[in-house]
């Protein structure tokens, strides 16, 4: 039973028109356009809560946030999502606190260069180099790769390419509503448009366009649903039934089994997009999954 909490937020998504960014191309444009990097601010109790530790990699910022009292040796990459074109928000920060409190870990965020002003290639060079420096020296049973929406896709990137590097897997790969084909094409999506009150195929698409800049949509890169997706590390997929890209993580589980893996899958009834990031009885479950997953 979907909570009343998110019946809230869900009415709420719908009054106000949350949709509308991803619906008006225009509007999306505009909005990519104003979320430049330089202007993410990690909000002032985040720094009252954990050791903030910021670097820098390739010219772009990176905030690694430490309990005060670790309680364990693991290392969260996590990467946020936004479509490749909005930068990560204050329910992210939000969502990261209850993470690191539910497990103990240590947590990297990169503030990933997003379209339209760069490319494809620069996302992926710089998050790439991120790991790189960031769990490159930590043992791989120690290293969890983690994100929502296009961040999910970004950490099946990451595991793909170690793949093929012949590089260790980390210890478990965790997508929450992952966006893994960007063509957004399946007849799901269209389905589903109507009862997702967050995201809109349209906007998505543009927003595919933006990042992509004349790459084939279905190239691995960027769609990781369309690469070598065996052998990879252990991986947990949240997702709703609301969900406007619901399509691609049953399509992800799908052929995860079509290899002989494994895979822990969590399907929520009436939940839209976004929904792990924000205050609601159904994230709180969730997270408390992930920091089972993250400590077994």
């Amino acid at each position: 039973m979907v909570s009343w909490q998110a019946r809230v937020v869900i009415a709420q998504y719908w009054i106000t028109r949350r949709k509308r960014i991803f619906a008006d191309l225009a509007k999306l444009r505009a909005s990519a356009e104003s979320h430049e990097a330089e202007s993410v601010q990690v909000p002032g109790w985040v720094y009252r809560r954990f050791r903030v530790e910021e670097s820098d990699v390739l010219g772009h910022r990176c905030f690694t946030l430490h309990p005060h009292e670790p309680e364990n040796s693991q290392h969260i990459l996590y990467l946020h999502g936004g479509a490749y074109v909005h930068q990560v928000e204050h329910a992210h920060w939000r969502f990261l606190a209850r993470l690191i409190d539910a497990t103990g870990s240590v947590v990297t965020v990169p503030i990933y260069p997003l379209a339209p002003a760069h490319t494809y290639e620069d996302t992926l060079t710089m998050i790439w180099e991120c790991y790189q420096q960031v769990l490159n020296g930590i043992p791989a049973q120690d290293q969890i790769i983690m994100g929502d929406s296009a961040g999910g896709g970004l950490t099946l990137y990451i595991a793909q390419r170690l793949k093929r590097l012949r590089r260790p897997q980390p210890r478990r790969l965790v997508l929450f509503a992952p966006w893994l084909d960007l063509t957004t094409s399946h007849p799901a999506i269209a389905e589903r448009e109507s009862n997702d009150p967050f995201l809109s195929a349209p906007g998505l698409r543009e927003a595919a366009r933006l990042y992509t800049r004349g790459l084939d949509p279905r190239d691995p890169r960027v769609s990781p649903l369309f690469g070598d997706l065996s052998g990879l590390a252990p991986m947990s997929v949240f997702t709703g039934t609301r969900d406007v890209l619901l399509t691609d993580s049953r399509r992800l589980r799908e052929r995860i089994h079509a290899h002989g893996s494994d895979i822990d899958y969590e399907e929520y009834p009436g939940m839209f997009h976004g929904w792990i990031l924000q205050a609601l009885p159904e994230a709180e479950h969730a997270t408390n999954q992930v920091s089972a997953l993250v400590g077994d």
